[in-house]
């Protein structure tokens, strides 16, 4: 549902919850979800709580739904919200969109799944050892559980191995994650303020600023692959 069409609460119906109670149901699995970080959803177009006679906000059971998907995708896909956004539209409207260089954006609606060791090792098809090498080359983070981008990474890694291509030889990218991060950062620094609501946009605009860099890095790729084809 998107947050332009959330119907109005009738009366009797499920009791809505207050920012507080929000924030209690997601920071377990959110612990930087903050009130400001919920008012910024809103301001972004991503979520429409009703308002009390007052003015307080109040959410229905689908309003945390919609946060929890949104929140789930920039932490496992790292999508900037105008990107969500698009997408869980498209979604509203009855289309089963790709989001970029992932599953369907549908799935997150159904679910955000976290995995255990063992079930992304078996929803991969991947050998222990082949997860074990992919931390050591920090490719992958050593967790307890993991979202859908590690079992994006781990099932490239199983189909990249079956070429010969193994975890150790990718080492570098970790290395060039770091530094465009830290081109990132720099350029963001005049902008970065103390106060939750700037950290939120910057965050965001860090996210932006990512997908242009793998929009760079995924051309030279192909560009350089191309040559070598030649």
């Amino acid at each position: 549902m998107s947050p332009s069409a959330a119907p109005r609460r009738a009366s009797g119906a499920t009791p809505l919850l207050g920012i507080g109670q929000v924030l209690a149901t997601l920071q377990p699995e959110f612990p930087d979800l903050t009130p400001s970080k919920l008012r910024f959803l809103e301001e972004q177009g991503l979520v429409a709580p009703a308002r009390t006679a007052a003015g307080y906000r109040k959410f229905s059971p689908a309003d945390v739904e919609r946060i929890t998907v949104v929140l789930s995708m920039q932490r496992d896909q790292y999508l900037p919200l105008k990107v969500i956004r698009s997408h869980l539209d498209a979604i509203d409207a009855g289309e089963t969109p790709a989001l970029p260089g992932a599953t369907s954006a549908a799935t997150f609606l159904a679910t955000s799944r976290r995995y255990r060791r063992d079930e992304l090792l078996r929803r991969a098809g991947a050998a222990a050892a082949l997860l074990d090498e992919a931390v050591a080359a920090t490719l992958l983070p050593a967790a307890e559980h993991y979202g859908e981008d590690s079992l994006g990474v781990l099932t490239a890694l199983v189909a990249l191995r079956d070429v010969g291509i193994e975890p150790r030889h990718l080492r570098g990218m970790r290395a060039a994650a770091e530094r465009e991060a830290a081109l990132i950062e720099r350029a963001l620094a005049p902008s970065r303020r103390s106060d939750a609501a700037a950290s939120a946009r910057t965050a965001e605009r860090a996210r932006e600023l990512a997908t242009h860099l793998d929009a760079v890095h995924g051309s030279v790729v192909r560009d350089a692959l191309a040559r070598l084809m030649r």
